[in-house]
């Protein structure tokens, strides 16, 4: 009855899993995600020998561990692609139950490695970020809470979601971790407005972050300090702006030269939070605008592809993946050009870390797995049959 109605694209019956899976899923989005993966190796080669060489370790010690964990993410994201949206959502919810409990037990459990963010579990070989895995888990979490909430008789999934999105943001806030919280409450406030959120009530929202911004600067040295720094007419040319600073104005157009940059020496997190800044010293403008055209490419496509999706929690779920991913790297890079405040979060496969790569993968694995092209008509089949 729904084909009769709706319409729908030919299914062909028993066909293998991995052609139907090329054949359905967004080409370009995964050709901006392995071009990005390459670009994070090239980059690593540059910026992560002077810290191997710091530790004692062998001058591609991090290449070879960014590689794994590369591998890793690609597995996991190529994995996630091929799952139905119904898959996707109860292990994505699944993931998201186990990641909260994680990230309340971080305060008694967790590890701070020196940076006084309590943020990290320390394995001895290795270490975990819970707030990175938990980040798409709540978005497919949200999504599903608010589409429900849109049915007849449905449940008060907007206040669910809502609630849910507070706990998470306070728990982050005392870790402190101001940026995965802003983060995690842009993702609900998107997918809150796509849902049909009176502006009002966005509105209140905005001067709610605001209000608790300015509690949290007059009672954490740790937020008043990056804000002021920040603010500041001069920057230190010994602090990590500083650095970063002055390696993107060395590198002009074109760049210094392959290998021939010095930031790497200096900042402590270059292969991380700064990786953007050797980027442009060593390789300049043209390869930065290219890795911005790349996360602009995978935003643009889903969103695109999201629009003829009729399907409400795909389409919300979607839009709030294709979100926080374009705004966690335009932070990042923002950061590094001093357009906003240090905030301690990675570039989305480019900067070095086992937890952000990896639950980067997840994260764009759900979305591909969401902008696949599906038998059931499209939301346009639907409205052009409404003009006839």
């Amino acid at each position: 009855m729904t084909e009769m109605v709706y319409g729908a694209v030919p299914v062909r019956d028993g066909e293998p899993i991995l052609p139907k899976w090329w054949r359905t899923i967004d080409k370009w989005s995964l050709s901006c995600v392995l071009i990005l993966f390459a670009i994070g190796l090239l980059l690593a080669l540059a910026a992560s020998v002077p810290l191997a060489e710091k530790n004692g370790f062998p001058p591609f010690y991090y290449v070879s561990k960014q590689a794994i964990f590369g591998a890793a993410a690609l597995l996991a994201m190529v994995l996630t692609s091929m799952m139905s949206p119904t898959l996707v959502r109860r292990l994505a919810v699944l993931g998201f139950l186990v990641s909260f409990v994680a990230l309340a037990l971080l305060p008694f459990f967790g590890t701070d490695f020196g940076k006084g963010a309590m943020r990290w579990y320390s394995l001895g070989f290795a270490s975990i970020q819970p707030s990175e895995f938990l980040k798409p888990g709540f978005v497919v979490a949200a999504a599903w809470m608010l589409a429900a909430s849109q049915e007849i008789n449905g449940p008060p999934g907007k206040t669910w979601s809502f609630a849910l999105c507070v706990s998470i943001v306070l728990m982050l806030a005392l870790q402190p971790d101001f940026g995965q919280a802003c983060l995690v409450l842009f993702g609900w406030g998107v997918m809150y407005f796509v849902a049909g959120a009176p502006m009002l009530l966005l509105v209140c929202m905005a001067g709610a972050v605001v209000f608790f911004g300015t509690i949290a600067y007059s009672n954490s040295e740790h937020f008043a300090r990056r804000i002021d720094g920040f603010l500041s007419p001069d920057v230190d040319p010994r602090t990590q702006l500083g650095y970063a600073t002055n390696a993107i104005q060395e590198g002009g157009l074109f760049g210094v030269g392959v290998g021939e940059g010095t930031v790497k020496w200096s900042l402590p997190d270059a292969h991380t939070d700064f990786i953007i800044a050797v980027a442009a010293e060593e390789y300049g403008l043209i390869l930065v605008l290219c890795i911005i055209a790349l996360y602009t490419g995978i935003v643009v496509r889903s969103l695109m592809r999201l629009l003829r999706e009729r399907d409400p929690f795909i389409r919300l779920a979607g839009t709030g993946l294709a979100c926080m991913f374009g705004v966690q790297a335009m932070i990042n890079m923002g950061v590094a050009v001093r357009l906003l405040p240090a905030k301690g979060m990675t570039l989305p496969f480019v900067s070095y870390g086992g937890s952000s790569v990896i639950a980067s993968g997840i994260a764009v694995g759900m979305l591909l797995a969401f902008t696949r092209t599906r038998p059931q008509g499209e939301i346009a089949d639907l409205l052009g049959r409404g003009r006839r």
